[in-house]
This record gives C-alpha cells, structure tokens and sequence, in this order.
C-alpha cells in the first residue's frame, strides 16, 4: 500500500485528483493534499510519502524547489509533475530532478491514473533475497564495463594527472573518456563484501558478483540525471567522476552539492534495498580542472575514513569537516567539540528564526557551511530529535502560550509562528497536542 501527497493551490484540484485516486482501485493506503510548497514539505517530513503529484507554479515556492527540498529529504520518493504550462525548460528541469512524468493541464483522468500506476508498479518491484538476487545472475553474467585500458588511463588520471595531461601521447586516449568538464567531482563507494551470513557462506566468485552488482546500482542511478564514469578503482573502491560544462553546473538552485548529497544517499539507499550491504559513500568538493583529479580522487577517499568515527552514519561529504582549520588528523575530542558546536549554532540559528516563513534545514545547514544531510545526522544523534521537530517544537509552544495568554486570532497567531496557511497550522497542531487550537482556548 502506498501514500502519495498532491499539492497544488487550486482547491478543487487538490479536491478532484484526490477522489480520482481514491475510486481508482489502486493499492493506496493515504491521500494527502497540500496547497503549498511549505505545506507539502511539513507533509513530506511528519508522513511516509511514497509518490508526490506536484503543480509547477504555486506562488512562493514552486514545484521545483519543492521537488529540490524534497529529494534532500527523501531522494527515493517518486514524483509526477502536472502544469498548465507546456514549458521545455520546466520539463527538462523536473526530469533532470527525477520527475517520472510531465502531465500538462487540463488533465486527462485515464492518462493521470496511467502514470499513477506505473510509477507505483515500478515501485512494488519486491526486493529480492540474496540468494535468489545472486542465483539470478547465472554463470554467464557479465557487466559491460569501461574497456581495460580506459580503466587504466582514468586510474592514472586520478593519481597522476599533470603526467596523463602532459603527454602528448595520451592525448586521443584521453579524448575518448570525454571528460570535458570543465568542472568536476570525484565520488567513492565502499561496498563491505559480506564474510558470512548465518547459513550461507560466501565464495570469491559470490563476493565478486556483490561487486559488480554495486557497480550496475551505481551506473544505472548515474544514468538516469548525470555525466558521469564509473569504474572499479585500484584502491579496491568503485569510483565515479562527474563532470558538468559551464551551464550545467549554474542552474541548479538548490546547489550542485546538494544534487551530489542526494546521489549518494541514494546509492547507499538502493545497494541496500537490493545487496543488504551498508555501502559507504565519499564526496569530494568540486573543483574545475583535470588538473585537480588527484586533490578530488583524495579528498572522496578521506571522506570515507570519517566511517570511522560515525558508524551508524554512510555518506560523507568532505566539506564538512573544516580539514583546513587542523594541522593534522582532528583528535576524537576535536571531533567530539566540532560537532557540539555545529549543533549549538544549528539551535541558536533556529530559536532565532523559527517563526520565519519558508525556513528549511538547507537554509539552517548553509549557515553552518555543512551538508543538510550531516547536519541532520548531527542533530539527531547529539539531541535525539531530528532538526525539524525541534522547529516545530518551538513553534507549538510559542502558539500555546499565544492562544492561552492572548485574543489574537487564529490566522495571526499562524503566521507569527512562521506558517502560511492557518489550516495547515491548526492540522500541525492539533497532530502535536492531541486537540485543535480552538478546543485549546475553550
């Protein structure tokens, strides 16, 4: 059974798509709606959404910064795009966020059911058991792969690029990766080979598949939104450069970064949905130049050692860390005393602007100059709520003593507390407090 959230500012959208779905006969178990990007985004996090349908234009936020939020928060939830717009640039931006479809408005009732319920088919694709996943590859399966001695040429590319870009040599081979950039980023994935598995025992062979499993999840997400290679590294890791030309690189709004955060929770999303493996994923800064591949190819192997010292945690981002602020490896007390302090500036960010309409954990991390996802994990594990509900938390209590102490009405005290719509408000606070606002004041 799946939960989907349809958002649109039009009422009687929201209104007729939802008893569509409802009557379809579709395996749904919730309907949510939502008139508003924030509104959604509240939905998004309280709820388990499987499918978000989102309008495109919807006043302050759009359905692409919505759908740009929603996939730092969730990167696997699958979204449908409707608009009364035929707009190429609005298409081609919702595709390249991993929209499954573009419906344009007015809608057709067969043609919307229809992408519904391929988006959920895909999705109860069942996860197969290990034994049956790598029963499943036989003994003649092969991965198509980069020819050898691309393999060989990006391998050197990483370690030693001043010496591939100096020969003149090298240069048609070097033209064949395609590696025109000129901006770059280096991604790493650690895949922990099982050992064994009560009942079954491994071979070599078993652990090579488990390999080459990974690195077709990996391709097959790499595929779908970049430009990109990836390939076994001699370190023993899958390696992925990604590449962006000059436009490519400025027209994400959310930040190139983000995008990157998102792959890589994705990738250790479904290599464990599929290999029951917790993969570990590195990721370099970006940087603009062949020049620097062997600063990226390291700074995505450090990002991995952090693994180390956050275990229960599997994508590490290396501009989180301040490496230029220790004159070596950071001590586990500096450690310990760093993350105090984002987590400290995070609350005192948050106290200060938590009645700020729109306020979003990317705004609460660029703050901090750390990734959303870091930040959360910070937060939670340091503590024990996750970031957002410390911000409704103190929202909910500054309404409760607004209702109790004052006459201010319930649009105003909604938007003194930071939300748009007093519905939405009533809703969130009726869901934290057990009783409505109304039922409050009697």
């Amino acid at each position: 059974m799946f939960n989907i959230l349809v958002v649109d500012d039009e009422p009687l959208i929201c209104k007729g798509l939802s008893s569509l779905l409802a009557s379809s006969g579709l395996e749904i178990d919730h309907i949510y709606t939502a008139s508003s990007g924030f509104e959604a985004l509240d939905c998004i996090r309280m709820e388990e959404i499987d499918l978000l349908v989102t309008d495109i234009q919807m006043g302050a936020m759009s359905g692409i910064e919505l759908m740009q939020h929603a996939k730092l928060m969730k990167p696997w939830m699958q979204t449908i795009v409707i608009s009364a717009h035929e707009t190429f640039q609005y298409a081609q931006m919702a595709v390249r966020l991993g929209a499954k479809d573009y419906l344009i408005k007015p809608l057709n009732s067969e043609q919307f059911l229809d992408s519904v319920r391929s988006v959920l088919l895909k999705m109860d694709k069942k996860t197969p058991e290990l034994a049956s996943y790598m029963a499943g590859f036989g003994d003649n399966f092969r991965l198509e792969e980069t020819h050898p001695k691309l393999n060989k040429l990006l391998s050197e590319l990483l370690e030693e690029p001043e010496t591939v870009l100096n020969d003149p040599k090298r240069a048609p081979e070097l033209a064949d990766l395609k590696l025109k950039g000129p901006f770059f980023s280096v991604l790493k994935i650690k895949v922990p080979l099982p050992e064994h598995i009560p009942d079954k025992s491994y071979s070599e062979r078993d652990r090579e598949l488990f390999k080459y499993a990974a690195l077709n999840i990996a391709k097959e997400l790499l595929d779908q939104e970049w430009n990109s290679l990836a390939f076994y590294s001699p370190d023993g890791l899958i390696t992925a450069v990604i590449q962006w030309n000059e436009k490519e690189y400025e027209e994400s709004s959310s930040g190139q970064i983000s995008r990157l955060d998102v792959l890589g929770r994705s990738l250790h999303f479904n290599i464990h949905k599929y290999l029951h493996l917790n993969a570990v994923i590195g990721i370099s800064q970006i940087l603009k130049g062949l020049s620097f591949m062997e600063v990226l190819n390291r700074q995505a192997s450090k990002a991995i050692l952090w693994n180390r010292e956050h275990s229960d945690h599997y994508v590490f981002y290396y501009g989180d860390f301040n490496w230029n602020n220790y004159a070596a490896d950071p001590s586990d007390e500096e450690l310990h005393t760093r993350s105090n302090q984002i987590v400290q500036k995070a609350k005192e960010y948050i106290e200060e602007n938590y009645a700020q309409k729109g306020l979003t954990i990317h705004e609460v991390a660029k703050k901090n100059h750390v990734s959303p996802n870091y930040l959360s994990y910070l937060f939670k594990k340091n503590t024990g709520h996750n970031l957002w509900e410390y911000v409704i938390k103190l929202r909910m209590e500054e309404s409760r003593e607004l209702i109790l102490g004052t006459d201010l009405r319930r649009y105003e005290i909604a938007e003194r507390v930071g939300y748009e719509s007093p519905e939405h408000f009533s809703k969130i606070f009726k869901k934290y407090y057990g009783i409505s606002p109304s039922e409050l004041k009697k």
